[in-house]
């Protein structure tokens, strides 16, 4: 049996740019392959981590064409499609749709501290794109919370999936199961990745498979699996870097990893800048330890 196109391990990439801040598109296409090739089921393409906020619409729309054109079989794309309006998110949704994605990467509104009516309003409109919506709850960021009745309500009015899950509270996955069976739950933070794993996720929208997917990768699937005894050690190994996905710095750190680790990190646009010198120590020590280790 073919499992959905949003389970599995969907990496929310990095995205590439020229010395001048240009999007290098060439190199972004080469890390859809790479990711592909070590093992990974898909891309999120224009979330945080790909930067979105800081692209043109063109650069946006071109960057899930990218990433559709460079995806072989079989592999599938997840867009983010966050937006301030609604009937933008929805245009968003249907150029995925237009571009080839298989599903679309949703955050509540986060313009303002949006209630509960126009939480429910804000996904039905996005939902008319037609393609799969798995919903993103960040409350840290976005300081919108969609608890497990509010996911329980969009679920059983058929506007979503499932929930990429990155509040850190593992008891969440629990009461959601619970109150919403059949919503798949997908690990939203690395360092929670086991907890989460153990507790029914049946994907993860990950960060640090950016930068070693074959390890990443394998975690995962000891980790849904419920293979402690296997899963706990790489785990332990990993968790130094897997924790930074859940920072402030955490583009600025992966794409530092990824650069330790042979791969174009590089940059990142305004208004993010270089890290301090002292976290990037921190995080350069943390990357060649687990590289010491064998990991990749």
């Amino acid at each position: 049996m073919t499992a959905p196109v949003w389970h599995g391990v969907h990496v929310a990439t990095a995205l590439p740019f020229h010395d001048d801040l240009t999007v290098d598109y060439d190199a972004y296409a080469e890390h859809v392959r790479f990711l592909a090739d070590g093992g990974c089921d898909g891309v999120c393409p224009n979330g945080s981590l790909g930067e979105y906020q800081t692209l043109t619409g063109e650069e946006r729309a071109r960057v899930v064409r990218t990433a559709v054109e460079a995806a072989p079989d079989g592999f599938h794309v997840m867009p983010g499609v966050a937006a301030y309006g609604s009937a933008e998110s929805r245009r968003w949704a249907e150029q995925a749709a237009e571009a080839g994605a298989s599903s679309v990467l949703l955050l509540p509104p986060n313009a303002y501290r949006a209630d509960r009516r126009a939480i429910v309003a804000h996904y039905r409109e996005v939902a008319k794109a037609g393609l799969p919506v798995v919903a993103y709850n960040n409350p840290i960021d976005t300081k919108v919370d969609l608890t497990p009745s509010l996911l329980a309500e969009l679920h059983q009015e058929g506007l979503i999936v499932g929930v990429k899950e990155f509040t850190g509270d593992v008891r969440r996955a629990y009461e959601i199961a619970e109150l919403a069976p059949g919503l798949d739950l997908l690990v939203g933070s690395d360092d929670v990745l086991l907890e989460l794993g153990i507790a029914g996720a049946v994907g993860w929208i990950a960060g640090y498979p950016n930068m070693i997917p074959r390890a990443t990768v394998e975690l995962y699937h000891l980790a849904v699996a419920g293979d402690v005894a296997k899963a706990l050690p790489v785990y332990r190994d990993l968790h130094p870097l897997l924790r930074w996905d859940s920072k402030t710095e955490f583009v600025q750190s992966i794409k530092l990893s990824m650069d330790l680790a042979g791969r174009k990190g590089g940059a990142c646009r305004p208004p993010r800048l270089a890290l301090a010198p002292e976290i990037a120590e921190r995080i350069t020590r943390d990357t060649e330890a687990v590289l010491a280790k064998g990991y990749r």
